[in-house]
C-alpha cells in the first residue's frame, strides 16, 4: 500500500495536541464523579463556565434594564480633558469631582471615543461583557496554578452572582477595570515576570486606589524574592509609571492632582454603606472610628506578615538581605505563597474598610473561593464554606443595606479571617520538615 504523501493526513488523524485533549476528555468521563471535586479538573470546568457566561452576559444585557449611576459622570469627566482642561480641580461630572488617578482618564477616554462620546450604552455594555470574560480567564488561570479549590465552587463564582454581573454590564463601574488589570499582574507574578507584574500593578492603581490594599502583600513578596536591593528597582517601575501617567496633570496643577486622585481621607456617605449600617451616622463619620479601623488593619496585617506569610526560622528583617546572603538557601516562591499573601492582604483591607459601597464587592469577590478553600477542611466544612459564600452574596444583594445585612457581612468576614489564621498555623509535621534531613549512613 502506498504511504500517504507528506502533504496528506491519514483519515482520523489530527494535530499533535489532539491526542492529549482526547485522553484528558476520556479520563474526565471515566472520573466524572470527581470532575466537580478534584481541583485538577479546573480547566475543564472553567472552559464550560466561560462558554456559559457568554450566554448569561448576553441575556443580562438584553433582558435586564441598564441603570445609570456613574457612567455619565465618567464621560463628563474625561470630556473635560478632551476640551483641554488638565487642572484636576476643574474636572467633574454629575456625581461630583474627578477622584481617580490618570490611568482611569486614559482608559475611559478610549471608551468615550469607542462609544460615540459615551452615548452608545449598548456597545459599552458589550465591551464590559468582554472585560468580564477576560477577568474570568485570568482568575481561572490563577486557580489552575494554585490547585486548591474544588471546581464545583466556581459555579457560585460565575453564574450565581447577580451583583457581579450588575457591576460589570449594568453599571459600567471602573472597579472591574482596575481588578482585571490586577489579576493580569498576579498572573505575571506567577510566571516570575516581576517587572511586568509591577508595571501592571501600578497601572491598576492608576485606575482606582483600592488596588493598594494588595500592596503590603506585594511588598512582602518582592522582599522575599529579591531582598531590599532587588526590590527598589521594582518599586521604581511603579513610581515612574505613576509619574508618567499623571505628567500632563502634574504640570497643570500638581497639588490639585495629588489631592484629588490620591485622597486617602475622603469622606463616604452613610446612605451607601454596605458594611457599617448598624452604627449611628455620627460614629460612622467620626475620625476616631477611622483611626481605630486603621490601627486594627495594620495590626492584623502585621500579625499575618510575621506569622503566616513569613515561614522562615530567620527574623523577618532577613528579607532585607540579598537572598544569596540569607542563612536559609533561597527557594522559589510557589503559586500558593504568592496568591495567599496577595489575597489575604487585600481581604484584611476589605474587612477594616471605612465603608464599602455596592460596586466594591468586585474588590474581593473572585478571591473568596481561594480564601475559603486554601486551608484544609473535612467534608462537613465544605457545606459551611458554601453557606458563607451565600450569606456574603445575600448581604451584598440587600438594598438598601440593613442592620442585619451589615452584621452578617462582618460575621462572615470574621469567620473567614479566623479560618485563614488558624487554618494556616504551622503544624508539628511542618516544623519537622523545616529541619535539615539527616545524612544516610
Amino acid at each position: 500500500a502506498m504511504a500517504p504523501g507528506p502533504g496528506l493526513r491519514r483519515k482520523g488523524a489530527a494535530g499533535p495536541g489532539w491526542p492529549l485533549v482526547r485522553q484528558g476528555l476520556r479520563r474526565a468521563w471515566h472520573d466524572k464523579h470527581l470532575v466537580l471535586l478534584e481541583p485538577h479538573y479546573t480547566p475543564l470546568v472553567a472552559a464550560c463556565l466561560c462558554l456559559a457566561e457568554v450566554g448569561v452576559n448576553q441575556w443580562v444585557i438584553h433582558r435586564v434594564a441598564y441603570t445609570e449611576i456613574d457612567w455619565k459622570a465618567y464621560m463628563d469627566e474625561v470630556e473635560g480633558v478632551v476640551n483641554g482642561t488638565l487642572d484636576y480641580t476643574q474636572l467633574k461630572g454629575d456625581t461630583g469631582p474627578l477622584v481617580y488617578p490618570a490611568g482611569f482618564v486614559y482608559i475611559f477616554l478610549g471608551l468615550y471615543y469607542a462609544t460615540s462620546r459615551g452615548t452608545n450604552i449598548r456597545l459599552a455594555q458589550h465591551l464590559f461583557a468582554g472585560l468580564y470574560l477576560a477577568t474570568l480567564l485570568l482568575v481561572f488561570r490563577i486557580y489552575c496554578r494554585t490547585n486548591k479549590v474544588p471546581p464545583y465552587v466556581f459555579f457560585f463564582m460565575c453564574c450565581a452572582s447577580y451583583r457581579i454581573h450588575s457591576i460589570f454590564v449594568l453599571r459600567l463601574f471602573n472597579d472591574p477595570v482596575a481588578m482585571a488589570i490586577l489579576f493580569l499582574a498576579v498572573n505575571l507574578f506567577l510566571e516570575d515576570r516581576w517587572s511586568w507584574g509591577c508595571f501592571c500593578f501600578s497601572l491598576a492603581v492608576s485606575v482606582k486606589m483600592n488596588i493598594l490594599l494588595f500592596a503590603p502583600g506585594l511588598l512582602f513578596l518582592l522582599l522575599r524574592r529579591f531582598g531590599l536591593p532587588g526590590t527598589i528597582p521594582k518599586l521604581a517601575i511603579c513610581a515612574v509609571l505613576q509619574v508618567a501617567l499623571g505628567f500632563p496633570f502634574l504640570l497643570a496643577n500638581p497639588v490639585g492632582y495629588l489631592a484629588r486622585s490620591f485622597d486617602l481621607g475622603r469622606q463616604f456617605l452613610f446612605k451607601w454603606t454596605v458594611n457599617w449600617r448598624f452604627l449611628p451616622e455620627e460614629v460612622f463619620q467620626h475620625r476616631a472610628f477611622h483611626m481605630g479601623l486603621l490601627i486594627a488593619h495594620l495590626t492584623v496585617l502585621g500579625c499575618f506578615a510575621l506569622s503566616r506569610w513569613h515561614r522562615s526560622e530567620e527574623s523577618i528583617l532577613s528579607l532585607l538581605k540579598d537572598p544569596a546572603e540569607r542563612k536559609s538557601p533561597p527557594q522559589p516562591l510557589s503559586a500558593n505563597q504568592i496568591v495567599f499573601a496577595l489575597f489575604t492582604s487585600n481581604f484584611i483591607g476589605v474587612c477594616f474598610s471605612r465603608s464599602l459601597h455596592y460596586q466594591f464587592y468586585v474588590w474581593y469577590f473572585h478571591t473568596l473561593p481561594y480564601l475559603l478553600w486554601c486551608t484544609p477542611a473535612k467534608k462537613p466544612a465544605h457545606l459551611l464554606k458554601v453557606l458563607l459564600l451565600g450569606l456574603i452574596e445575600l448581604s451584598w444583594n440587600t438594598y438598601p443595606s440593613t442592620v442585619y445585612s451589615s452584621a452578617s457581612l462582618h460575621l462572615c468576614h470574621g469567620v473567614i479571617l479566623a479560618q485563614l489564621w488558624y487554618g494556616t498555623a504551622p503544624s508539628p509535621a511542618a516544623e519537622e520538615e523545616k529541619q535539615p534531613p539527616k545524612k544516610a549512613e
